[in-house]
């Protein structure tokens, strides 16, 4: 028999409480290493390409299997699967922080990219799940959209305040009371996992496929930085790459198996609009996090403790946005929430690309930061609303994986090809005003990634329902 999870007998607070955690703790990964990369350089030995890896082993990991992890999560159980992820992030935070060699730092990075696939869509399925619709998924949704946004900014912020003042092992052990509190709302909170008719054998084949193209799209676009897009090197990873996934599309198309995920969610249209939406957001937001920290303290000449505490503004304007979400969600389909802040972040990023070489935080940082923060925070939980909303329970985890490796994908590509191109504009002379160039570019194409998910929204996503009778929208 198969597993999933469902809502009878949860405690939907805690359930809500640590999906949270697990969220929080998730994203503050993606860029609390961030940096404390000059230390862990000069402690460990790291090469300056070796260096790249404790990132890019991370991101291969955790992009590359989110499919799967989905799929394995609702076969087996959410709460199983949440579980036994956030013991393997534990552990491997843990034995980061003890590395004594480089090898050692990039190996617990690729099993906490493990951990983290497994827990992502786990919680993400138990929070679709356990808050159907509504007020309350509203506002599930919304306090989820918040520690998700904001665990990215807050990661930049502790990370530089631990590897300043603490050393640059705090930033693996951060994650340890987090696993530990997630681990415990999880095990007494959240309604044991029950018994579902079984769909089959799973697909195998499927899985290797998805997990090894979209592993190996990932590997080949971190790998820009070293290999230029047109390379004989990235080409051919690229089209491995892409043929890798077409063969497993072509296996999901006939397999007799439980397919790893079905074909047919790509014609609901709000899976296949939220998807496309979340790609290109995915792409700027991570550029904003990027450009901006290098702004502060290459150009502003800041400390990373200092750029850290910077990045504040941007972290609050986030909260208050998916605060506002939840505010105005009870009035506003999730489609209308996505055309409204995708608009003023794009507004706030076209903003972040009039910085300049003698520019201040003030004039050139803390406004623009205010604007695209609170646009993101009204998109985040109505894009997961409108992708998780319209699917069967035994396919929450498949759609809720898609989506957050939709998100980490494009995150990888959005930043590679921004990345490449502020480094054209800056050229060979580094100069605060050649870096203060190319940082402002990489914000003008994140603006038009952005103005390009609004017309996704406008035209791709369907139009909203009439109103429930509680006054709540549907997704």
């Amino acid at each position: 028999m198969e597993k999933t999870s469902v809502t009878r007998g949860a405690r939907p607070g805690a359930t809500l409480a640590a999906v949270s955690v697990v969220q929080f703790m998730v994203s503050l990964d993606l860029t609390v290493v961030n940096v404390g990369l000059p230390q862990i350089s000069s402690g460990l030995g790291f090469s300056e390409v070796g260096l790249t890896w404790v990132i890019h082993a991370y991101a291969l990991t955790f992009g590359g299997l989110l499919l799967l992890g989905g799929k394995i999560a609702d076969r087996y159980g959410h709460k199983r699967v949440m579980l036994l992820g956030l013991g393997l992030f534990g552990l491997s935070s843990l034995a980061g922080g003890l590395a004594q060699a480089p090898g050692q730092l990039v190996a617990a990075r690729a099993v906490q990219g493990i951990g983290a696939a497994a827990v992502a869509p786990a919680a993400l399925a138990l929070l679709s799940s356990t808050f159907p619709g509504g007020k309350e998924r509203v506002k599930a949704f919304g306090i989820w959209s918040a520690v998700n946004a904001s665990g990215g900014a807050v990661g930049v912020l502790v990370g530089g305040l631990l590897t300043q003042y603490a050393g640059w092992q705090w930033v693996m052990y951060v994650n340890l009371p987090m696993a530990a509190v997630a681990l415990a709302l999880a095990w007494r909170g959240i309604a044991r996992d029950t018994l579902a008719a079984r769909r089959g054998r799973p697909d195998v084949l499927g899985a290797v496929l998805a997990t090894a193209g979209a592993a190996l799209l990932v590997f080949g676009v971190v790998r820009t930085d070293q290999h230029p897009w047109t390379s004989p090197t990235t080409v051919t990873t690229l089209a491995v790459a892409v043929a890798l996934l077409a063969a497993f599309v072509q296996v999901e198309r006939t397999t007799k198996r439980d397919p790893l995920i079905r074909l047919g969610l790509f014609t609901n249209r709000s899976v296949a609009g939220a998807n496309l939406f979340i790609l290109l957001f995915g792409g700027a937001m991570a550029s904003a996090l990027y450009f901006v920290s290098l702004y502060l303290q290459r150009v502003l000449g800041g400390s990373p403790a200092r750029a850290g505490v910077e990045f504040l503004p941007f972290m609050v304007g986030v909260v208050v946005g998916s605060t506002l979400a939840v505010k105005v969600g009870y009035r506003f389909a999730p489609r209308n929430m996505l055309i409204i802040g995708g608009t003023l972040a794009a507004a706030g990023y076209a903003w972040f690309s009039l910085m300049r070489a003698d520019g201040t935080f003030l004039i050139d940082v803390i406004g623009p930061s205010v604007v695209a923060s609170l646009g993101i925070g009204l998109c985040l939980a109505p894009a997961v609303s409108i992708a998780t909303g319209g699917v069967q329970p035994h396919e929450a985890g498949a759609a809720s994986g898609l989506l957050n490796s939709t998100r980490q994908i494009g995150a990888s590509l959005g930043l590679a090809a921004l990345g490449t191109a502020a480094a054209d504009r800056t050229g060979r002379t580094i100069t605060p005003d050649t870096l203060a160039d190319g940082y402002a570019l990489g914000m003008l194409i994140g603006a038009g990634l952005l103005a390009v998910a609004v017309l996704i929204a406008l035209f791709v996503l369907p139009r909203p329902a009439r109103p429930a009778a509680d006054g709540a929208q549907k997704p």
